[in-house]
Order: structure tokens, then C-alpha cells, then sequence
């Protein structure tokens, strides 16, 4: 985007915490995971570095891994203005009631790691082996721990206009995104 998209305005306030707010109500503690913390010193809720920088995104989910101090943990990226909290709510039940470790929603493009949750005590120590096989995919340690994903046909119960994994990758999916939040969500 050429600039900091988890700071882009989206509606008059910083994009991430649009998605924050979204969630808010289902987490007992919220963090932030950034390559470079002092952008997001603002925000009021912790701040973590990288633990091991270099590695992409599974590096991020390591660091949120590891840092959770709940065995829970939902996965948020900075970049999605519809993340829908009934379908992480559904997520985590599902985690519980069937024992899983993981639990990810399949939208048509494929797994949604980053619109999903996790048990920390299974999980990390998976992320962990995968990091150091060199491993940089997102679901590439999925085969080490007990996972269900929700297909895409359940999803639409919960998320009927599709918006959920909606990312803002360029200026242009920023405009289009704050049209749809103003339009079908009427915010």
C-alpha cells in the first residue's frame, strides 16, 4: 500500500482498531503483533515484537503463540475490516466441543489462519518444529496437531454478504471496503 496499512484511516480511525473493536467482547486479553512496535505504542494494549523476525507470518503467529498468557487464542489480521466475531465464537466452540488444537474457517480462496483459533499448548510447540524446518507457510504445521476447518457452506450462516475475509491490500480495496461498511453495514 505503500504505507502502514493497519494504520490506514478506515471510517475516521486507524484500521486496526476497527478490527479490535470487532472483537473485543471475545477476548480476555488483546495483543498486538508487529514487526516494529512504535507505530502502535498508541493503541493502549500490549505490543509485541517479533520474536523471530525474518520468517513472515508464521513468525507472528509464534510470537501471539507464545506471548497468549489464556490456552485460547484467536488470530486476527490487521487488514480485515469485517473479521466476524460470530464466526470465531463458533470457532472456539468448536475448538472445545470436538478437543481440537485448531480450528479455521475455509473461505473459497482456501484456510483463513489469520480468522481463526488456536490451543497455545498444542500449537506452539508445531509452529515452533515448522520454524525451524524453515517452513514460512501459515498452515504448514497443521498436519502435527488436530484441526477442523468450517467449510465455506456453514460459513455464509454467519457471514451472509461473504465480507469476513475481506482483506485492503491497495488504496483502492481501502475505498471499496469503507463503501461496504457504510452501504451493507451501515456504519
Amino acid at each position: 500500500m505503500g504505507f502502514n496499512k493497519a494504520l490506514a484511516p478506515f471510517l475516521g480511525k486507524p484500521l486496526i482498531q476497527r478490527v479490535i473493536h470487532r472483537v473485543h467482547s471475545l477476548a480476555s486479553e488483546i495483543v498486538v503483533v508487529a514487526n516494529d512496535p512504535l507505530p502502535y505504542l498508541e493503541l493502549g494494549y500490549p505490543i509485541v515484537a517479533d520474536r523471530i523476525s525474518g520468517v513472515g507470518a508464521l513468525g507472528g503467529l509464534y510470537t501471539a503463540l507464545s506471548y497468549a498468557r489464556y490456552p485460547y487464542v484467536i488470530v486476527i489480521a490487521c487488514d480485515m475490516p469485517f473479521v466476524n466475531s460470530a464466526l470465531l465464537e463458533e470457532a472456539w466452540k468448536r475448538l472445545i466441543q470436538g478437543n481440537w488444537d485448531a480450528v479455521l474457517p475455509q473461505s473459497a480462496e482456501g484456510l483463513e489462519p489469520f480468522h481463526a483459533v488456536y490451543r497455545r499448548d498444542t500449537c506452539l510447540p508445531a509452529v515452533e518444529r515448522a520454524l525451524n524446518r524453515g517452513e514460512r507457510r501459515m498452515i504448514s504445521w497443521l498436519p502435527e496437531v488436530r484441526w477442523q476447518a468450517i467449510p465455506w457452506e456453514e460459513i455464509k450462516a454467519v457471514d451472509p454478504q461473504g465480507l469476513a475475509f475481506l482483506n485492503v491490500n491497495t488504496p483502492e480495496e481501502l475505498s471499496l471496503a469503507e463503501h461496504l461498511a457504510r452501504t451493507v453495514y451501515s456504519e
